[in-house]
This record gives structure tokens, C-alpha cells and sequence, in this order.
């Protein structure tokens, strides 16, 4: 009988000979362990650590999880049904806690530089018939990608990403410091902040940087800079242009990869996008992208005339942006936190709008004749954001302005001043929003947007539960 991944057609030939080559390198004995790793709803890792003996076989059988897995939000708890009919999902076989199966991508396979003779591998998932997992994102943007192949463009993304990193006081690993979510851990500062770009700021954390630094590269990803970012203990990294799923996979895996890599050496490294610490800034994720041709390799959004910021293509997607600006919100910013980074004058942009090189619009145009980098930058972005359904968005977005020939309208060269739709200021604004953008419900799939706005709908209902500092602040003297 054969095997799940030759019965349902699952890999290109590519993939085929990436396989052998993965298992020729178990059978020499080169990692004796192989993190199977799958990036769920919240594009957190989830999976098995199999020893090499067993990873070999079920590099084509695939790894069993529960779907369950599939209910959860950012506790962990799970807020569908999952012992109801199709597991409160309205999906056939995912009730009861049934399994669906991942399979690994071979063609991400990498030796954990931090972790001793330890492979990883990205996997898909797949049900057990073999039909694609509804709500795999990696998928969705698979999808979004191989939806504009077919227009003769590739999709192009390089990654900005700001955060948080601390010394590690204490791990509240106390019996009572346990629960869903248990207690953060205690941290104190590396750096004071508001020194910017600082050099001494810099030489003062250089353990930490050339720790990330050589660690980064050593997993193969593009990094290019390591910043002193203004805020206190906050950093940033910038990686180089990538394409496909490639931009959104690397998003993926150095989140992972800093977290670990900061807990082995007694750091906290977070991508929460405003922690609460004194004097803190917020973090932001900040996606360049483009297209290029998938013949030449051509920018497409490079204008030919001096006066024009992009080429007629290039301002089409900008007006897709733009367009579905309000509706993407929630992808690109899907936590409660994420709204507290907007503020008057912020750098975080408050409306649906585009400039050339101005950071206070929430896109910043750079483009030139000759310029192969002419590009967007989407400043709504926070770092916690799944990369798969953030960059699929995007995509779908930008196409939608393609198709209907859009145009973005002038440059608003007054961003905090020009007259222009207002950005969701809350997640339950960003979520209705969603619902309503008919567009992206359509792209990404109603069933989708569902599920996707069903999980986040159950925090905001544990988050209006919670009695916050503010409140006991503000009444309990006061009444």
C-alpha cells in the first residue's frame, strides 16, 4: 500500500528529490531528533519532535494531531464544540477530537543551529482523506501566490520587524503561577531606550545582537540589520527581499527561533506589540513588497516616467491596498494589544491612506526609474501577526486593484491631516470590518472568515470579563 503522500499526490517532483536527500542525510546519522513543525491560526509553531528512526518514515506518512488544535485561541483554550457534530467547525471530520495529518515540506528542511543535532521541517496539513485542511493559512497564501503566478507575476516581500527583548528575572514557575494563560514572567531592561540608533546603546547589548546574529544566519535567513529600535529593551531586525511563501515562512521561524534562542541565554524576547513596561513603545511589523515578472525577474512596480512614484501596475495594487485597508486590519493586526499602538502623531498610521516616502501613512511609496528596490511598505502591521494570512491580504488586495485597473488617488503628503477612511481602532472594529469587506471574505473564503473571526471573538469576550487595573484604579476609591 502506499504511502499518504504518494496516494494523494502530494509533493512536485522537486519535493520528491528533496525528500531523498532528507532521508539519505537520517540514514548517515546526522540529527538524531526531527522537529515536524506546523504554523496554526495564530501562526505560533505547533507539532512532534520525533527521534531519526521514526522522522524517516513518517517524512512521507505524515504526523497525526489532534484537531483540536484547530479550536484553539491565544490561551490555548478551545473555544469550539469539539465534541459536537464536526467539531462545532461544520467541517466533516474534525468532531471529536478526531486527527488531521501534516506533512512535511521538504524543501524547508534546516539543522537548528541552537539545538543539538536537531532538523526542522515546515509541514501543511492535510485530513485524513487527504484533502487540504480548511483553515491551514500557510495554504491560503500558497493559493494567493499561485493565483498571481498565473498573471505572469511573483510576489516579493522583505520584513521589518520590531521587539521586545529582556533580561529574564524570574519564570514564575511557581505551583500557583500555572493557568490559561499562566503568569508572564518578571523582567528588567537591557537598555533604557530613546536613544535611537545609538552606537553605545548598540555596543551595550552587542553580546545579544552577535548571539542573534549568528544564530539567524546560521538557519540561512536573509538578515541584513540588527537596530537599536527607541523604545526601552526594543530592537529591530531587517531581512532582505524574498518570494512566494519564503517572506511569510522566515516571519515563522525567527519569531520562534529569538525566543528560544533569548531563553537558552536568559533573555524574554517578545513580539507583543505593547508590553506593559514603563515608558514603552510600541512595536510594529513593517511589510515591503512588490512584484516582479516571472519571466524577466523584472520589478513590476518600477515606473518609466520620472514624475510617476510607481508604474501603472504598481499604483493599481497600491489602490487594493488602500481599498481594502479597513478589511485586512484584523489580519494584519489580530490582537486586543495591537490596537493600543494607535496614537496621535505615532508613526502608526491612524487612516487608509498612501505617500511617497512618509512614514506617517500606512503606505509609503519608494519607487524610482532604475530603482530595482521600487516598492510599498504597509506600516499597519504588528508583529504578531500570522504571516500567511497577513501577506495573503495583501495579495488578494493588491489584485483586486489590478483587476479593476484602481486608482489610489493623489499622495497625501499631510497624513495625520488628509481627509480619508479611519482604520479600525479595535479589534471588534477590525473583525466587523472584515466581515464586511465582501472581497476578502470571498478570497480568503466565508468559511474562513468564520472560524478566523469566531476564535477572535472568543478573547474579546474573556478580555471584557477581566477587571483591568484601570478599572480598579479609577472606581474603587472613587465609589
Amino acid at each position: 500500500m502506499t504511502d499518504f503522500v504518494a496516494r494523494h499526490g502530494l509533493w512536485s517532483e522537486a519535493q520528491e528529490a528533496q525528500a531523498r536527500d532528507f532521508t539519505a542525510r537520517l540514514d548517515a546519522g546526522e540529527w538524531d531528533v526531527v522537529r515536524f513543525s506546523w504554523p496554526d491560526q495564530h501562526g505560533v509553531l505547533r507539532g512532534k519532535t520525533l527521534v531519526a528512526g521514526a522522522a524517516r518514515s513518517a517524512l512521507r506518512r505524515g504526523v497525526n494531531l489532534t484537531t483540536t488544535l484547530l479550536a484553539k485561541d491565544t490561551s490555548h483554550r478551545s473555544v469550539f464544540p469539539v465534541f459536537a457534530t464536526g467539531g462545532g467547525f461544520s467541517v466533516p471530520g474534525l468532531q471529536g477530537g478526531a486527527d488531521f495529518i501534516i506533512v512535511a515540506d521538504p524543501g524547508t528542511l534546516r539543522t537548528l543551529p541552537w539545538a543539538p543535532r536537531t532538523a526542522w521541517v515546515m509541514c501543511d496539513a492535510y485530513m485524513k482523506d487527504g484533502q487540504p485542511c480548511p483553515f491551514d493559512t500557510r495554504r491560503i497564501l500558497r493559493r494567493a501566490v499561485d493565483e498571481l503566478g498565473a498573471q505572469g507575476f511573483e510576489f516579493v516581500a522583505g520584513l521589518e520587524v520590531e521587539f521586545h527583548v529582556f533580561k529574564l528575572d524570574d519564570a514564575a514557575m511557581r505551583l500557583g503561577d500555572s493557568g490559561q494563560p499562566g503568569e508572564p514572567p518578571r523582567v528588567s531592561l537591557l537598555t533604557h531606550g530613546h536613544q535611537y540608533l545609538t552606537e553605545l546603546r548598540y555596543d551595550r547589548v552587542d553580546a545579544l545582537m552577535e548571539l542573534l546574529r549568528s544564530q539567524l544566519l546560521a538557519l540561512g535567513l536573509p538578515l541584513q540589520s540588527l537596530e537599536i529600535e527607541f523604545g526601552p529593551s526594543q530592537f529591530e531586525l531587517v531581512f532582505g527581499p524574498t518570494a512566494g511563501l519564503e517572506p511569510a515562512d522566515t516571519m515563522v521561524l525567527l519569531r520562534s527561533a529569538i525566543k528560544q534562542v533569548c531563553q537558552r541565554h536568559g533573555y524574554h524576547a517578545t513580539f507583543m506589540c505593547r508590553p506593559r513596561i514603563p515608558n514603552v513603545m510600541s512595536s510594529g511589523w513593517h511589510l515591503h513588497q512588490s512584484l516582479r515578472r516571472a519571466g524577466s525577474g523584472a520589478n513590476a512596480f518600477m515606473p518609466e516616467d520620472a514624475a510617476a512614484p510607481l508604474s501603472p501596475l504598481g499604483m493599481h495594487y497600491l489602490a487594493g491596498l488602500q481599498a481594502h485597508a479597513c478589511g485586512s486590519a484584523a489580519l494584519a493586526s489580530p490582537t486586543i494589544n495591537g490596537y493600543r499602538r494607535y496614537r496621535p502623531l505615532s508613526l502608526a498610521p491612524d487612516r487608509a491612506i498612501w505617500a511617497q516616502d512618509n512614514r506617517g501613512a500606512m503606505l509609503r511609496v519608494l519607487g524610482a526609474p532604475g530603482d530595482a528596490a521600487s516598492r510599498i511598505e504597509n506600516r499597519i502591521g504588528e508583529p504578531t501577526a500570522n504571516p500567511y494570512l497577513y501577506l495573503a491580504s495583501q495579495l488578494f488586495a493588491g489584485m483586486h486593484g489590478m483587476q479593476q485597473s484602481m486608482d489610489p488617488g493623489p499622495s497625501a503628503d499631510a497624513p495625520y491631516e488628509t481627509p480619508a477612511p479611519r482604520l479600525p481602532r479595535t479589534l471588534e472594529q477590525a473583525l466587523a470590518a472584515l466581515r464586511q469587506d465582501g472581497w476578502l471574505c470571498d478570497r480568503l473564503g466565508q468559511g474562513f472568515v468564520d472560524y478566523y473571526c469566531h476564535i477572535k471573538e472568543a478573547e474579546i469576550a474573556r478580555f471584557s470579563l477581566e477587571v483591568s487595573e484601570w478599572e480598579q484604579r479609577e472606581y474603587f476609591d472613587m465609589f
